[in-house]
Formats: structure tokens, C-alpha cells, sequence
């Protein structure tokens, strides 16, 4: 007698119904979801404001950080000497000549050495080379000073204007202004370079404090001979004191307004101090 084989076989058990079989139109899209929010979360603690650290804490590697850091202290001391021998040459210059745009480029370089001394500040911790709350406190000093400078230098100039004081040209003259334009120029150069590296903006702001000392410098190169043709342009020379006044009054007030907000916000990372 022929047996079924279906029945020998023994009950047959049913089968996954359809609501135990996975989506696969939905797996994909929910491990998309998941991998987006994770690379959303990791972007996040990257930034710089999350953790108090500068966009440069995640482009240098620490000895790459620590060979800038130096170079940074290195140029600011440089700046110092040059500036301070500067500054006591166009001082003299203001007393003897009458030159309002030359004691508008002493107290210029009065101010460079200032905030020279604001970076050596800045960069002297080699633990905050990255540190964001050290940087805005230096910015912040800086726009104080360059708002405290840049008063004297208005009321000098405007002082000078309203006499009529009329400017002397000589050799000297031209060659503190050649000198000055020049030096000026190279430090803000270094400055510039190291302040992108280190995305320092205390280091770009001396830079271009540097930078306004030089077109200072070449400045009164221009108006002393402007006024040696031309003796009715002798306003030109009190002109230029107030408008490098005016820039100098405007970088110092932004310079606040746009890091004391950032003071107070980065104030809960002073362990990289």
C-alpha cells in the first residue's frame, strides 16, 4: 500500500506571516536617518564654540600649533623693539617739524606696542594656544586701547587744523617716514600670515594696526611734499591724522561690540587658561 509523502512527512508548520517580514523600503531610509543624525552630532562637538577652542584647533597638530605659537611671540617682540625706536622718531619729528600726521604715527606705534604686548599676553600660555575665551578677552582689550589712541590722535589733529599749524620739511622728515612705512609694512605682513594660520583674530587686528602705521608712515611723506609745491594744502597733513584717527575710533568700537558678547559666552572655558 502506497503512502502520501506529504503525510509522512508529519504536519506541515505555517510559514513568517506577512507582518513578520522586514520593509525594505524602510530599513534603508531609517539607517540613512541614523547616519546623518550621528555625522549632525559629531559636526557639532567639532565646533569651535562648543568646546571654547578656535577653528585652528582643527587644522594644526599640537607641535604644529606650538612652532606658530612661537613664531607669533617671536614677530610681537620684534614689533616692540622696531615700533618703540619708531615711535620716539616720529615723536620728535610732531616736536620739531609741527607734524600732525607724524604724531598721529608716533601714538600709532605707541599703539602697536601695546598690542604686541596683548599678543605676547595672549600666545605666553602654551596650554591656550587654541583657546577661544583667552583670544576675545585680548580683542576685547585691544578695542579699548585703540579707542583710547585714536581720541588723542583726533584731538591733536583737530587741534592742529583749527591753529592752521603749518608743517616743516626736511630729510629728516622723509626718512622717518620712508623708514616707518617700510618696517610697518613687513610687520603687518608676518602678522597677517600668522593671525590666518592660528585664525587669531587678536593677531590680525595687529596686523592691521601695523598696516595703518605704514600708510601712516607713507603718509607723511605725501603730505610734506604736497605741502613743499603746494603751501595752500597745509591742512592736508591734519587731514590725514583725522581720518587715520576715524578708522582707528571705528576697528576699536566693532572690536568690542563683537567680542564682549563672545567674552561672556566662551566664560565657562577658562580651564584652557
Amino acid at each position: 500500500m502506497m503512502t502520501d509523502p506529504s503525510s509522512a512527512a508529519g504536519p506541515v508548520e505555517p510559514g513568517p506571516g506577512p507582518a513578520s517580514v522586514p520593509d525594505p523600503a524602510s530599513t534603508p531610509a531609517n539607517g540613512h536617518q541614523a547616519d546623518t543624525f550621528n555625522m549632525e552630532q559629531q559636526m557639532k562637538i567639532g565646533e569651535p564654540e562648543d568646546n571654547g577652542l578656535l577653528e585652528s584647533s582643527m587644522r594644526l597638530k599640537p607641535h604644529e600649533a606650538q612652532s606658530y605659537r612661537k613664531k607669533a611671540l617671536w614677530v610681537s617682540w620684534v614689533s616692540i623693539v622696531v615700533t618703540m625706536i619708531l615711535a620716539i622718531a616720529a615723536f620728535t619729528v610732531s616736536i620739531m617739524r609741527h607734524s600732525a600726521s607724524a604724531f598721529g604715527f608716533a601714538f600709532d606705534a605707541i599703539l602697536d606696542v601695546l598690542s604686541s604686548i596683548i599678543v605676547i599676553w595672549r600666545y605666553s600660555n602654551a596650554a591656550a594656544v587654541h583657546s577661544a575665551h583667552r583670544e576675545y578677552i585680548a580683542c576685547a582689550i585691544l578695542g579699548v586701547v585703540f579707542i583710547l589712541s585714536a581720541i588723542t590722535i583726533l584731538v591733536k589733529a583737530i587741534h592742529d587744523l583749527a591753529t592752521k599749524l603749518q608743517p616743516e620739511v626736511d630729510d629728516f622728515l622723509y626718512s622717518v617716514s620712508v623708514i616707518s612705512g617700510v618696517v610697518c609694512a613687513l610687520l603687518s605682513v608676518c602678522k597677517f600670515m600668522l593671525g590666518k594660520v592660528l585664525t587669531s583674530r587678536v593677531l590680525i587686528t595687529d596686523g592691521f594696526n601695523s598696516l595703518v602705521g605704514a600708510v601712516m608712515g607713507f603718509s607723511i611723506l605725501i603730505s610734506a611734499e604736497v605741502f613743499k609745491h603746494e603751501p595752500s594744502v597745509w591742512y592736508l597733513d591734519g587731514t590725514i591724522g583725522v581720518l587715520i584717527g576715524l578708522i582707528i575710533l571705528a576697528y576699536g568700537v566693532k572690536l568690542l561690540k563683537d567680542m564682549v558678547p563672545r567674552v561672556r559666552q566662551t566664560r565657562h572655558y577658562e580651564r584652557f587658561e
